[in-house]
């Protein structure tokens, strides 16, 4: 399951960075909002899919609520799911 929860992470952090060039592209006087529908679903499964399989995850890891508390953390926060990956996923 900790292979999984790597590949979700590094497609939730892919979407987010995705997800924020379209709502940057979408503010240009040339942009429409295309992409920001296109990509709002599947980032969103992909945040629901990740804050699941963290809690799943817990115990098996035994992250401290320190530790816990970053991964969830790194969800929301630009490249968080890279760092998340690099320091707490890798064996």
């Amino acid at each position: 399951m900790l292979n999984t929860f790597r590949i979700v992470a590094l497609l939730e952090g892919v979407s987010y960075l995705l997800l924020m060039a379209a709502a940057i592209y979408k503010r240009l006087p040339s942009g429409d909002d295309f992409y920001v529908k296109l990509l709002g679903m599947p980032h969103g499964l992909l945040f629901v899919a990740y804050i699941a399989l963290a809690f799943l995850l817990k115990p098996e890891q035994q992250w401290s609520n320190k530790d816990f508390s970053i991964i969830l953390l790194a969800s929301i926060l630009p490249f968080g799911t890279f760092y998340v990956d690099k320091k707490y996923l890798k064996s």
